[in-house]
């Protein structure tokens, strides 16, 4: 039993071997470096050789993938795109004082940018790796005024594709931020402000609140409008064919030849009557072998993808929109999840104007194919590079970021359409390191009396890159028909075929071939083709219709009075002038402030004068003939985004609407009835009968109320000219001018 005086001595020898063990503990702790001060201090970098990093990228999407390649030592955060930009409420230059842009945080991105500036405070270094063009250079360059960056412990650093030997190396290269590159792009934000700024009002004052003019859509409607008065003024010509079956050394299978021309010349046969005459000639004509040509055609290995040529494809192929393309693009290029090994980016960066290929790349892409298709099909020497007048060659062409990574492998992380769009990046990119295709040619040349007619085919000797990227033109080989035919083999007539044509008007672009258009005229970059086209849709400027883009009649109106009242902003080559000067920003060349300075003036002498002359285009107050039923107002003839229709002017008390169907003065050549101008549910226009559906009548073209004096049917108008509808008869007759024309 303890006596009470003794508590106090064993109290305090517990106390004491207590103490002793807390020390043993906390010294095992200190050698492990895993107390809370030293562990605590080893996060701020004190005492261990650990920086503190900041990594500050534009998506939210890029955070767990850079972080992962990073490591513990780095802090990853998204901007989330822009920080700072013009105010909405005005036009944010100070065009009196030097054009300098007034720049403010975007409303809603004050917490963002406030949590930002924090963690960059406590950090060591601050890299700033927004996306690697232009516009991710000018993000940069705003984080660092928003977030008053220390120029010492900021620095640049850009990957083209987001895997862990491209973000590790962009740490080994950081620089400073390209001023140039930010001159740039405020520049085009500039100009594009102005331009919109200045010129939309007119457009909401004369037509209709809502509407937007732009620096590079409204070229681009001018491209679309330009088309659409060409296929409206198109006049087809008529042309025949004929070919001719032969019996090769009393052969049962026919070979036939197409008509070329005569002995001297190659013809063409314009109407019926030449047909007939050469028919004639050719009754009891010998036929034989004039010669036999044997040759070999070479079919180039493409490019591999630019920024453009990508939304063509994909277009064609894939039946995807510009924007969807870019869309699933951009996923593919921030990362997707492979398995246990963590997000990582499939192709490199989607902006890009090159078909240049990093040696890294190449050289990995040429052992990929002589591996899995044979030395013979790995190109030898150096491959093609596109040389583009217009293009910047900032970035690699579009490639995998691992050629090893093949469709098949990836397919069960990918969705549908990222799993097509990766196929297609990927079989192209390894076709442009492949041999050339070889075909073995044969030409035959067939004298029939006066007259020749050639038979050719060709054989695929070596499939070279067609054996990665084929498409169905590819696979549908040219049979080889002409069988062992010699210069001295027997040949009988058995049969002559003619057929009738007509010269077919340009076709309606696409988008595909849109993006094509502006990039060959140098209208726009490839960061603006899938926005530029995304707008001019959304405004209901232009109607798609399956694949077609169709002017709509708001897109014409607007295109109009864009052409009358500010002429250089639509006009295709001032566009691509300034397109020019703006890139010669980008490299230096150009100062981007002399640039605004001589736009200006020119741009708000044409708003000025606009506000002055321009007429109000009077389709929103129109009176109509027809009374509403609900309440008895005269209706009146409003303005939407697909054209004209009827509302009742009592609204909102009746909100009464319907169809306007505008007579056109014109007689339906079907039923007599009236013809109306009518639009399909997108906006496209067209001519059908009142009694519709009873009678059946549609034109795309205006039908006239004159008569054919050849075949007595009716007339249709192109441009100038009145077309007979019957295309076999194809009378044309010049057009009276109506008198508002003259």
């Amino acid at each position: 039993m303890i006596r009470e005086e003794d508590t106090s001595v064993l109290e305090s020898l517990l106390f004491f071997l207590y103490s002793v063990n807390q020390s043993e503990k906390t010294e095992n702790k200190v050698r492990a470096g895993r107390c809370s001060a030293c562990v605590s201090d080893r996060k701020r970098g004190k005492g261990f050789n650990m920086a503190n990093n900041l990594v500050i990228v534009e998506s939210p999407t890029k955070v767990n993938t850079v972080k992962i390649f990073l490591g513990s030592g780095y802090e990853v955060l998204a901007s989330n795109g822009h920080v700072r930009d013009l105010p909405k409420s005005s036009l944010g230059i100070d065009v009196e004082h030097g054009f300098e842009p007034k720049y403010i945080t975007i409303r809603g991105k004050g917490d963002l940018v406030a949590s930002l500036r924090k963690a960059a405070g406590k950090a060591d270094k601050v890299y700033l790796a927004t996306d690697p063009d232009r516009e991710g250079e000018a993000i940069s360059w705003h984080l660092s005024k928003a977030l008053n960056l220390d120029k010492k412990k900021m620095r640049r650093i850009t990957f083209n594709e987001i895997t862990k030997s491209a973000v590790k190396a962009s740490l080994k290269n950081a620089r400073d931020i390209d001023m140039n590159l930010v001159d740039e792009q405020q520049a085009r934000r500039c100009l594009d402000r102005m331009v919109g700024y200045e010129i939309s009002p007119i457009l909401w004052k004369k037509i209709k609140r809502g509407l937007s003019a732009g620096r590079v859509q409204s070229a681009a409607l001018r491209i679309i409008a330009d088309r659409e008065e060409e296929i409206g003024a198109f006049i087809p010509e008529e042309f025949w064919t004929l070919d001719a079956d032969l019996c090769v050394d009393g052969s049962a299978k026919p070979l036939t030849a197409h008509f070329y021309g005569d002995t001297r010349k190659k013809m063409t046969i314009p109407d019926e009557h030449a047909l007939k005459t050469i028919l004639s000639d050719l009754q009891g004509a010998a036929w034989h072998v004039q010669d036999i040509r044997h040759g070999e055609r070479i079919r180039k290995a493409p490019l591999p993808f630019t920024t453009s040529t990508l939304q063509q494809e994909a277009s064609r192929l894939l039946n995807m929109s510009t924007s969807k393309t870019m869309q699933i693009a951009q996923q593919l290029y921030e990362g997707i999840t492979l398995g246990r090994g963590g997000p990582v980016g499939l192709i490199s960066y989607l902006r890009t104007d090159s078909t240049r290929i990093s040696e890294e790349a190449d050289t990995a892409a040429r052992a990929y194919i002589r591996e899995q298709y044979g030395e013979k099909y790995a190109v030898k020497g150096a491959a093609v590079v596109n040389k583009n007048r217009n293009a910047q060659d900032a970035h690699e062409a579009i490639r995998p970021t691992d050629v090893n990574r093949s469709p098949v492998i990836v397919k069960q992380y990918l969705s549908r359409d990222q799993f097509r769009l990766y196929q297609l990046i990927w079989k192209r990119f390894v076709a442009s390191r492949m041999e050339a295709a070889v075909y073995d040619t044969n030409t035959v040349n067939i004298q029939g009396g006066n007259y020749m007619f050639h038979a050719s085919s060709s054989r695929i000797r070596f499939d070279g890159f067609l054996s990665v990227y084929t498409q169905e033109e590819d696979v549908r080989q040219e049979n080889d028909h002409l069988g062992n035919i010699r210069e001295d083999s027997s040949l009988e007539l058995r049969e002559l075929h003619q057929e009738q044509h007509f010269t077919q008007p340009p076709a309606h672009y696409t988008e595909a071939t849109l993006v094509r258009a502006m990039e060959e005229q140098g209208i726009g970059r490839p960061s603006t083709y899938a926005p530029t086209i995304t707008t001019i849709i959304a405004r209901h400027y232009v109607a798609k219709e399956k694949k077609n883009l169709y002017i709509t009649e708001l897109g014409q109106v607007v295109n109009d009075m864009m052409k009358k009242a500010f002429p250089s902003i639509v006009d295709i080559h001032f566009t691509a002038n300034m397109e020019t000067l703006l890139d010669g920003v980008g490299t230096g060349q150009v100062e981007w402030k002399v640039l605004l300075e001589n736009f200006w003036p020119d741009l708000y002498a044409a708003v000025q004068e606009a506000e002055k002359e321009l007429e109000e285009v009077k389709i929103e107050d129109e009176k109509s003939d027809v009374v509403c039923e609900n309440c008895g107002r005269t209706m009146v003839i409003k303005y939407g985004p697909h054209g004209k229709f009827l509302a009742c002017p009592g609204f909102p008390e009746c909100k009464n609407t319907k169809p306007y169907l505008e007579k056109i003065g014109v007689r339906c050549p079907l039923c007599g009835g009236d013809v109306l101008r009518k639009r399909t549910r997108k906006g496209r226009q067209y001519f059908g009968c009142e009694n519709n559906p009873e009678c059946s009548f549609m034109s795309w073209q205006r039908p006239s109320d004159e008569k054919c004096p050849q075949c007595g049917g009716y007339m249709l108008e192109k441009g100038s000219k009145l077309v007979c509808a019957n295309e076999e008869c194809g009378f044309v007759m010049q057009r009276k001018k109506t008198s508002e024309e003259a």
